[in-house]
C-alpha cells in the first residue's frame, strides 16, 4: 500500500463503495451506483437529465439509460416539465423514496458499525473532515 493520500483515499472510497454494493445486493438486489441515483433525487427532486448527471458526474447518456430499469422497478418516474415540454423531470416513487431513505439509514449503520470499537478512530471527526477536505477541492475546482 501507497504512502500517498490520494492513493489512500481512492483505495477507501473503493473499498467502501464495494462493501455497500455487497450490503445492497443482499438486502435489495440494488447497486451502490443505482442507490446513490435514488439518493440523489431524494436530496434534490424533481431534477431534468442534465442536472442529474452534472450531480452523478456522469453524460446524460448515462443517466437516460439508467432511468428505464429504475422506472420498471417501480422506484423513478419521469414527467414532462410543465414550462418545457422538451425537459424530462425525474422524480422518486414513493417506493423509490421509501428504499432511498431505508437503504441510506442501513449504509450508515453497517459503515458505523464496521469502524466501531476501534478508540483509535473518531468517526465525528473524521466527517467533519472529509467535508472541510471536499469543500477546499470543490471550491478550487472552481477557481480557472
Amino acid at each position: 500500500m501507497s504512502d500517498r493520500i490520494t492513493y489512500s483515499l481512492n483505495h477507501l472510497v473503493t473499498a467502501m463503495n464495494a462493501y455497500a454494493d455487497q450490503v445492497l445486493a443482499e438486502r435489495w438486489g440494488l447497486t451502490f451506483s443505482q442507490f446513490t441515483f435514488l439518493a440523489v433525487l431524494e436530496d434534490g427532486q424533481p431534477l431534468d437529465i442534465t442536472r442529474m448527471a452534472e450531480c452523478l458526474g456522469v453524460s446524460k447518456a448515462a443517466v437516460s439509460k439508467r432511468v428505464p430499469g429504475l422506472q420498471a422497478k417501480g422506484y423513478v418516474q419521469t414527467v414532462a416539465d410543465p414550462a418545457n415540454a422538451r425537459r424530462v423531470l425525474l422524480t422518486l416513487t414513493d417506493e423509490g423514496l421509501r428504499l432511498a431513505h431505508e437503504a441510506g439509514g442501513l449504509l450508515d449503520a453497517e459503515l458505523t458499525q464496521l469502524f466501531e470499537g476501534r478508540a483509535d478512530l473518531d468517526l465525528d471527526r473524521t466527517h467533519a473532515d472529509v467535508l472541510l477536505m471536499l469543500e477546499a477541492v470543490l471550491s478550487k475546482g472552481n477557481r480557472s
